[in-house]
């Protein structure tokens, strides 16, 4: 009989820990420096059971940070089922930049994090570097883009997106930003 050392958590406990997280981003999103205590009180969860799931602001908002990402890149596969490859890709890369505007406090709330002497590094973007990957190679065996493009070398084409705030007319620019990158991604295709 095998024993897991990480009991799964009660189902009581995991509700908790997920509304934590739901009320959390929602807060941090509005206000990167929202107090913890008022994250629980509107989570309804007491203090123990709050730093108990969170020790620390740092802890909450990389948790959050990774399970966003986590959405983000699971989503590239299930455009895959859905789209052509073509599609796929260009529907993806929109849902990045929604993701890139719609949490731009929560970046903050990030930076404020790991900027702290002796705090978390600032967490990579390897989900989404994945999804990139999956996205480009079926791109790539499908003829639609050019061969040998990386993943890192596509994160770093659309790093635009992360210049922009929500504050300027932000649509407009990332449609013109992802388009542009799409055409480069196109140029020199097997099946242009």
């Amino acid at each position: 009989m095998r024993h897991n050392n990480n009991p799964p958590l009660r189902s009581d406990a995991q509700r908790n820990r997920e509304r934590i997280l739901d009320v959390a981003l929602a807060e941090l999103t509005r206000c990167p420096d929202v107090p913890l205590s008022a994250i629980a009180k509107k989570a309804g969860v007491g203090q123990g059971t709050f730093y108990r799931n969170f020790p620390n602001r740092e802890a909450l908002v990389l948790e959050i940070y990774r399970y966003e990402m986590q959405q983000v890149a699971a989503n590239a596969a299930q455009l895959l089922e859905q789209l052509p490859p073509q599609q796929a890709l260009r529907t993806w890369m929109d849902r990045l930049a929604e993701f890139a505007m719609t949490k731009a406090g929560l970046a903050d709330a990030i930076r404020l994090a790991t900027s702290a002497p002796g705090g978390p590094a600032k967490p990579t973007h390897t989900p989404v570097t994945d999804a990139a990957e999956l996205l480009l190679r079926a791109n790539e065996d499908a003829g639609t883009i050019r061969p040998g493009l990386t993943a890192e070398d596509f994160m770093l084409a659309i790093s635009g997106l992360w210049q922009m705030t929500p504050a300027d007319d932000w649509r407009p620019r990332a449609t013109r930003l992802l388009d542009l990158v799409m055409d480069g991604l196109r140029a020199g295709a097997a099946r242009p």
